[in-house]
């Protein structure tokens, strides 16, 4: 018996029954959906080159990075880039508005999905409740340039939108010029756009709630609007913790929100426009400060991530529900 063999026939007598019975279910499991597997490799392959393997280039937010150069940077500078930033006020009116127009979507998203869900809940009629699901789910598949060409096109000086203003007695809106409309543009389309996707998981949800629950409380002579309150709702509520758990560890992320705004705003919107993201790609690809854009996306993360932890352990305390 070779070297090789006798460590692994050691090892197999040191495993307990229930270790080597769990082993020959996974072997087992992996002959029988080996194709499953393989799809669920693909993604995980994604996640490693595109997700992980770039963390190591944050080192250049602690190193001067130069063009053409080493790409772990040429000279150690330490905590001087986020030196830099914490002073900028650019940077941190992009900060906020990071935080203001993430938020003011979470606040008007959130519950109006979590309503609609219920709406369409509600549809008896299953060609009706198809043909709404359908319809709105369309806008979340049409391309971010389609959307932000159709909004500069409504909103306009000569768009629909003024020609109706002008036909009331009003005067003109340039809103894709006015830092104070900026906002309500990118909430109100972001709405529009996610409302019907982001119902999937809250209808998937309610398919897994037990009918009984509803003849129980039908029998306890409750309305329907009680039958939501009361069953529908608290059986849906892990659901409605987790996804709020991970709006909240977005708060100051970029997510989707980067390639709307960068398409919309221009100088005139900056006040109100600018984000983190945006701000981000200006310094590094603009400005060819790789180092200090480096820091700020750190800096970013790290956010993301302290709120994300935060969220989960209020939920985790008060909705007994949560990530990890």
């Amino acid at each position: 018996m070779s070297k090789k063999e006798q460590v692994q026939q050691q090892t197999t007598e040191e495993w307990s029954p229930k270790q080597i019975a769990l082993r020959k279910r996974m072997s087992k499991d992996f002959k029988i959906n080996w194709q499953l597997y393989v799809m669920v490799l693909i993604p995980v392959i994604y996640y490693i080159i595109f997700r992980y393997i770039p963390m190591f280039g944050n080192i250049i937010a602690f190193r001067k990075y130069k063009a053409g150069g080493n790409i772990f940077g040429e000279t150690w500078t330490g905590f001087r880039y986020f030196e830099q930033f914490v002073v900028d006020r650019t940077f941190w009116r992009a900060f906020f508005n990071t935080l203001i127009l993430n938020g003011l979507y979470l606040l008007f998203r959130f519950p109006l999905t979590l309503i609609f869900a219920l709406l369409i809940n509600e549809i008896r009629n299953l060609h009706w409740k198809k043909f709404v699901q359908t319809v709105s789910y369309l806008p979340h598949f049409i391309s971010i340039v389609i959307v932000c060409g159709m909004l500069k096109e409504l909103l306009s000086t000569h768009g629909p939108i003024n020609a109706l203003i002008e036909s009331l007695g009003g005067e003109a809106i340039s809103f894709i010029s006015l830092a104070e409309w900026f906002r309500t543009i990118f909430v109100a389309s972001g709405v529009w756009q996610s409302l019907g996707w982001g119902t999937i998981l809250y209808l998937a949800a309610m398919t897994d709630i037990n009918p009984s629950l509803y003849e129980a409380a039908k029998v306890d002579g409750a309305s329907h609007l009680q039958q939501v309150l009361h069953v529908t709702i608290p059986c849906i509520l892990p659901t409605i913790a987790t996804l709020l758990i991970l709006d909240i560890g977005g708060l100051v992320g970029s997510g989707g929100a980067f390639e709307k705004v960068y398409l919309l705003y221009n100088p005139m919107t900056y006040q109100t426009a600018d984000i983190v993201s945006t701000y981000v790609y200006r310094m590094g690809i603009g400005s060819g400060n790789y180092s200090y854009a480096t820091a700020v996306g750190l800096f970013e993360g790290l956010i993301n991530l302290v709120l994300l932890t935060a969220a989960n352990l209020v939920s985790k305390k008060f909705a007994r529900t949560s990530l990890w």
